[in-house]
């Protein structure tokens, strides 16, 4: 009698699991939640970006041997970007099937299923927080690997200056409503065309509690505080000289064991909400045969027995790459 491979049926196919883990809803990261930068699919891992008076757009690639794209001297710069490919591993070991299925049967095909979905419960997780830090990363201008080492650093690529603002917290005569408008007015200069619906700033805990407790601030603080229903988290939602302020506490653990935040200690980035075309992650196809010349979807996910038949390999990847398409708009608060 012939051994059955149960994962040899069209409900574990790859189109199947990449349909299977993109419904599996990403339960991390506040700029997730945030819906800052929603998902485009690109057909190439290559994407083309110019950039114009400060303001980055996305070109179309050319078959080879059509005409380049046309640049104005003095006034446009463009760069090919690389989008990071990041694949995930993991297996189906017989012994983790045993018990749930009788051998060489077709049975209990729900109960593998709910372990392949447990499977993919953990890689989709591993991906939210990596794409989290990618996308953080993108906030402050300079998009880091997991090491630390520096992917894409647009100022640098496109030749524009970072905007730091210093609020000097130490000094309890420091007008920091003024240090506000002033990141405000930055903010609202460089949007060039674009709208927006509001500022949020997310800031590191020694940021948060230094800011929060100013002379200057503490007063209006109190005030949030008193307005706020029993038992809220009062480090989310306060907003001071129309800036909103919230504590941001990402942070994970690199392959050597060392825990990275995503926010430095004592800085804070500010940034515009409800812009339309600001922020965008951009998502290129898996490199499986299926895929070529396809849009890119957020997760891909694919299974192939191994060798001898000693268990099923499970391989998911994301190919993101999150970007701020004007990177003026971008401010960094210290504070010192």
């Amino acid at each position: 009698m012939p051994i059955i491979n149960p994962f040899a049926t069209d409900a574990f196919d790859m189109a199947a699991l990449t349909a299977a883990i993109n419904k599996i809803p990403n339960t991390y990261g506040r700029l997730e939640q945030l819906n800052l930068m929603p998902p485009q699919g690109v057909r190439t891992r290559t994407i083309i970006i110019e950039e114009m008076s400060g303001v980055l757009n996305l070109l179309p690639t050319q078959p080879v041997g059509a005409p380049g794209t046309v640049g104005t001297q003095g006034k446009r710069k463009v760069r090919s970007f690389v989008i990071p490919h990041i694949p995930h591993d993991d297996a189906v070991l017989p012994e983790e099937v045993q018990g749930i299925r009788a051998f060489g049967s077709e049975t209990e095909t729900d109960a593998l299923a709910n372990l392949l979905a447990q499977k993919l419960q953990n890689m989709r997780n591993k991906h939210a927080i990596t794409l989290e830090y990618l996308r953080m990363g993108a906030l402050k201008g300079v998009i880091l690997d997991a090491d630390g080492s520096t992917l894409y650093d647009l100022y640098s690529e496109f030749g524009i200056t970072p905007k730091t603002v210093s609020f000097a917290l130490g000094s309890a005569t420091t007008e920091v409503l003024l240090k506000v408008l002033e990141v405000k007015r930055h903010i609202e200069d460089n949007l060039k065309g674009e709208f927006m619906t509001g500022i949020l700033c997310l800031c590191s805990s020694g940021f948060y509690d230094a800011f929060t407790t100013h002379a200057k601030v503490k007063e209006a603080f109190q005030y949030y505080q008193r307005n706020q229903q029993l038992g809220n988290d009062y480090r989310a939602g306060f907003t001071f000289g129309g800036v909103t302020f919230e504590e941001y506490r990402g942070q994970a653990t690199d392959a050597s064991g060392a825990v990275r935040k995503f926010i430095a200690d004592d800085e804070a980035h500010f940034f515009p909400l409800g812009t339309a075309n600001t922020f965008r992650t951009f998502f290129a196809p898996a490199d499986f045969n299926e895929t070529a010349n396809t849009l890119g979807l957020p997760l891909y996910a694919k299974q192939e027995p191994r060798k001898f038949g000693r268990g099923t390999d499970l391989h998911t990847q994301q190919n993101p790459l999150p970007i701020c398409l004007r990177p003026e708009v971008l401010v960094k608060g210290t504070k010192s």
